[in-house]
């Protein structure tokens, strides 16, 4: 039997040595502890009533998820590369069906994160693949079991390969990223996790200090984000949640969210 202990709430697996009461990562304004307080659950558990699917989104992306939905319930992001494969941010469950899908479909050359709320099971997910895992330095301190695959990089962008890049925009948290796929559509695809969010109508996208808390952040960062997001070429945005796409009018929407924070937004991609 595993001694890990998993944060029902957000996901995060906790090594033995690091025995918390109160999951860090959920005891922080960008995140919350349930009503009734702490709980934790183990892998075993986890894997005897969940298990991960897989859709087929593109071509070249699958989603992954836990069936029930657990914790956060974010998606991952399996994208494919001739060069090869990435995941993009992690659910926390990893099993044998969907590594054999994985390991069918050429394996994990990397998986990037956009932020620590994701972090959950990586280094079972890196030590399966055996590839490493790209976090911004910024964001090191949240790394509550830092296995030996994880690479920190820093600075504004990471450059992978076919053009991919991992950059860096802050805001939501110091090292908050996200992943530019420019094959993936005629402008190029961004991941963005929760770095942005995409409202459940498609029509709106946020940037905030705490989602879930509704804490907005200050004005100043949101106009530099938006800064960094002018010079940015993508016309498709993939968000955490499911459903949370937007393949057309990716600009207008981006200008108008940005303008209902008082920033203007001037497309230099255009």
């Amino acid at each position: 039997m595993s001694s890990i202990k998993i944060c029902a709430t957000c996901g995060t697996h906790y090594p033995p040595q690091r025995p918390f009461d109160i999951c860090p990562i959920c005891d922080d304004d960008r995140q919350y502890l349930p009503p009734g307080g702490q709980i934790w659950t183990t892998p075993e558990a986890l894997a005897g009533s969940h298990s991960v699917k897989s859709h087929r989104l593109h071509d070249y992306i699958y989603e992954l998820e836990i069936a029930p939905s657990f914790a956060i319930g974010q998606r991952a992001f399996f994208i494919l590369s001739g060069e090869g494969n990435i995941l993009w941010d992690c659910i926390p469950l990893l099993d044998d069906p969907i590594k054999a899908f994985i390991r069918e479909h050429g394996g994990l050359r990397a998986i990037a994160f956009s932020h620590p709320h994701y972090y959950s099971n990586m280094n079972d997910w890196a030590d399966a693949f055996g590839c490493p895992v790209y976090i911004h330095r910024s964001d090191e301190h949240w790394i509550f079991n830092k296995g030996p695959h994880v690479e920190l990089w820093d600075g504004e962008e990471k450059q992978l390969w076919e053009g991919m890049r991992l950059i860096n925009l802050g805001g939501h948290f110091p090292g908050s990223s996200i992943l530019h796929v420019p094959s993936l559509s005629p402008e190029g695809t961004v991941f963005c996790g929760d770095t942005m969010v995409i409202s459940p109508s498609n029509k709106h996208i946020a940037i905030q200090y705490s989602y879930p808390n509704r804490m907005p952040l200050p004005g100043h960062e949101v106009e530099r984000i938006s800064a960094r997001l002018e010079n940015i070429p993508f016309d498709t945005l993939y968000s955490f949640y499911k459903h949370l796409t937007i393949t057309k009018d990716v600009r207008m929407i981006l200008k108008s969210s940005m303008e209902r924070y008082g920033v203007s937004f001037s497309d230099g991609c255009r």
